[in-house]
């Protein structure tokens, strides 16, 4: 990368941060427990709006991974997520009734508050819909994950999103709070990925899974991207770019090569595809709120008249991480 373009890129990330800062105002504190942390504590940074089902299940998930606390910033919910939040002892809550679209999808929000509560802490992004899964996740602590990153230098960690979804239609089952989501949606697609480079960031561009098979069967250059790094080892000066796709500085999304060969990398099982989504889908696209004209809200619009059953004779039963790693999805590097 020549001079001028590292030098547009560290004023890009310089106007993120002037952002976050200015909109750090449309964000009222609901409860404040960041007392609580302590260096070195591992930290969950979310948005969410109306996701009261899906947060029993979500918080235990990363409390049993090792999170040791949650800064939720939520977007004027109306379903009891807030009095919820406020009675869970490890978690701190913002709201905010501002546009989520004009926050940049929320990303000026949570540059705002890792910024401030994030710095010298390996902090985890990710929606209530996300749950993360790594090498050797069943037997190690995200802990001894971001200790073997910090003994190997690593400041930043991908994960591809997994598109989970049940067999049959998408409303058969409903979900329960509290309950797994992969009881319900254990299937995903183990091919159908499409992978190119973005050289201004440096960053890995995919697409594909069911999301482009159903919704953009014509058009799958539109469909969402699945490229994520979640986990940050993160520092004031860092940015999200765009969600968690990319961040600045750049080398931050040199994530995938290492000399040649692979460095380690984990999953988000997305699993979206609960009895859940059509009422949401239709909510948001009433609320026109979502990247690119809500395009993708469209999408599954127009399709899920059709009750559309995602699964197809391609698509594989999740089993486990090693299931991830051997069909290419993640990796474990040189993580032994």
């Amino acid at each position: 990368m020549g001079a001028w373009q590292s030098y547009r890129l560290r004023l890009q990330r310089k106007r993120w941060l002037i952002r976050a800062f200015r909109k750090r105002r449309e964000l009222r504190s609901v409860i404040d427990r960041t007392g609580q942390i302590k260096p070195g504590d591992l930290l969950l940074f979310s948005t969410q709006r109306n996701e009261q089902v899906r947060l029993p299940y979500f918080l235990q998930y990363y409390r049993d991974m090792g999170i040791n606390h949650f800064l939720i910033v939520d977007n004027d919910s109306t379903d009891g997520s807030v009095d919820y939040l406020v009675d869970q002892p490890d978690v701190s809550v913002w709201h905010t009734t501002k546009s989520y679209k004009r926050s940049r999808f929320g990303v000026d929000w949570l540059n705002w508050l890792q910024r401030k509560y994030g710095h010298g802490h390996w902090t985890l992004v990710v929606d209530p819909d996300e749950f993360l899964v790594y090498p050797f996740c069943d037997t190690r602590p995200l802990r001894a994950l971001t200790d073997w990153l910090d003994a190997s230098s690593i400041k930043s960690f991908s994960a591809m999103l997994l598109d989970m979804y049940p067999k049959g239609r998408i409303d058969d089952q409903p979900y329960r709070s509290g309950q797994d989501p992969l009881e319900i949606a254990n299937w995903f697609d183990a091919g159908n990925y499409a992978i190119s480079k973005n050289r201004r960031f440096g960053n890995l561009w995919i697409q594909g899974g069911p999301r482009a098979r159903v919704f953009f069967p014509e058009i799958p250059a539109k469909a969402p991207a699945l490229n994520k790094i979640p986990l940050v080892k993160w520092d004031r000066r860092y940015a999200y770019v765009s969600s968690t796709h990319m961040l600045l500085p750049r080398g931050l999304n040199l994530v995938y090569d290492e000399w040649g060969g692979e460095k380690a990398s984990g999953v988000l099982l997305h699993t979206k595809f609960l009895d859940t989504f059509t009422v949401k889908a239709a909510e948001e696209l009433t609320r026109r709120q979502h990247y690119a004209a809500s395009v993708e809200y469209k999408a599954y619009a127009a399709t899920l008249d059709d009750n559309p059953d995602l699964w197809c004779k391609w698509s594989e039963k999740y089993i486990n991480w090693r299931q991830l790693e051997i069909l290419g999805l993640m990796s474990k590097g040189n993580w032994a």
